[in-house]
């Protein structure tokens, strides 16, 4: 990464000739880890947008065995003579500068106004992919413009009319110039969110005193408003029935858009894209596979964040089973609780090529502003070399060979039966 915000190591960790002299070191010294970036965005944004980011379905069970696994899983160091780190990787015949991407967030401009732009420029100009959401707050074509061979879409279903608006953001993603699409496949009926539905956060939403008063608290989030807009589903406001009011477009989101694709469809998808087509939300070796016989490039493990379903394992302890059954047969992907350049190191030796994060960058938004994504992706990139520096992994591909501890694995050859142990 190049410009402004690049910063010397020396500086990045606080210690040296010069140290704390520049802004940028400053805000180094004030915003030194995402857990401080979070703690300035909750001050900074309304009540009910950090709730929506942070939150996760039932419980928020999943969420937190997202970290939990992450935190749990152990690196041996191995120390040889020192040299430069290489963080550099292709995905898909782009060179990105890091194994690290912005996961697709829906409506996130509800937690910064004007999110989905800045975030496609903060992608380009720091050379990782961004997966824009069909939900997203920016068209796709605006989206491409300023990502560049960095723009991705995910895709939700319309099955309506034989998925006719489905195609239809099929072709306008590869008219604008998208190079990747991301088929999500993990959320095949809508979730319950205990805390959006305690702030009134629904479709369509109706402003009460609490949000009102939220909004009142938050200068920053409402100056940011009074110059983005309103966020809006600009992706499908063009398929909805004239006026394409707010109410309308967020009833045609509510009634016609499906979280999830049949494998016919995958395979349409498949027949009708050209360019690289990544299935995101797979959690079993077995849907892995069946993905890879209809000819899907790439598999995004993810269980949605923690954000659909509380039961669900921890993306991180089914990233090996899924690895080991697909070998190079794909580009293996993850996302779902990453929160630093160690949790990157931890997924890359576990065997993902690239891994995505869509909180983290959007605290980044709430925090510091339009500035905020690019200050995220430099400081999980930094902290990345710092972990493979400590870890004697001066490539990625050393990342892979590391000794690893996961005692938290999952083991799918395990059956209830099994479990059991009592012959039923």
């Amino acid at each position: 990464m190049t410009g402004d915000l690049r910063f010397s190591s020396q500086r990045a960790h606080g210690w040296g000739p010069g140290s704390g002299s520049s802004p940028e070191a400053r805000l180094r010294q004030r915003l030194p880890t995402l857990d401080d970036v979070e703690h300035q965005a909750r001050r900074r944004i309304p009540r009910f947008a950090f709730d929506f980011l942070e939150g996760g379905t039932g419980g928020d069970l999943n969420t937190r065995r997202n970290r939990e696994a992450l935190d749990a899983v152990e690196l041996v160091p191995r120390y040889s003579s020192p040299a430069p780190v290489q963080t550099e990787i292709e995905l898909f015949g782009v060179r990105c500068a890091a194994p690290i991407g912005i996961s697709p967030v829906g409506v996130d401009g509800i937690v910064w106004p004007g999110a989905t732009r800045m975030l496609a420029s903060a992608a380009g100009k720091a050379r990782i992919p961004y997966i824009a959401g069909t939900l997203a707050t920016a068209e796709i074509e605006e989206v491409a413009e300023l990502a560049g061979p960095y723009a991705w879409f995910q895709l939700y279903g319309l099955p309506a009319d034989d998925h006719a608006v489905t195609f239809d953001l099929i072709k306008r993603a590869g008219g604008s110039g998208v190079r990747v699409l991301a088929a999500t496949l993990d959320a095949p009926v809508r979730s319950k969110r205990p805390r959006d539905l305690r702030n009134g956060l629904v479709v369509p939403f109706r402003p009460t005193p609490k949000t009102i008063l939220d909004v009142a608290l938050s200068p920053a989030w409402l100056l940011a408003l009074a110059t983005a807009g309103t966020p809006a589903f600009r992706n499908v406001e063009r398929y909805v029935e004239k006026p394409a009011t707010l109410a309308n477009t967020a009833g045609f989101v509510q009634s016609q858009i499906k979280g999830t694709f049949s494998w016919e469809t995958v395979r349409r998808m498949r027949d009708a894209w050209p360019g690289a087509l990544v299935v995101k939300g797979v959690m079993h070796p077995d849907d892995a596979e069946q993905a890879i016989s209809l000819g899907v490039d790439g598999i995004l493990v993810s269980n949605h964040g923690g954000r659909q379903f509380d039961a669900a394992p921890a993306a991180i302890d089914v990233l090996p089973a899924i690895v080991a059954r697909v070998g190079s047969r794909a580009t293996i992907l993850f996302d779902s609780g990453i929160r630093s350049g160690l949790d990157i190191a931890r997924a890359v030796a576990l065997g993902a090529r690239g891994t995505f994060a869509g909180r983290a960058l959007l605290l980044g938004l709430g925090a510091l502003g339009e500035r905020g994504a690019a200050y995220v992706a430099e400081l999980l990139k930094e902290e990345l070399e710092t972990a493979m520096g400590q870890l004697g992994a001066h490539s990625l591909d050393a990342l892979t060979q590391l000794t690893c501890r996961h005692q938290r694995a999952f083991d799918f050859c395990l059956t209830v039966r099994d479990a059991a142990g009592d012959g039923r």
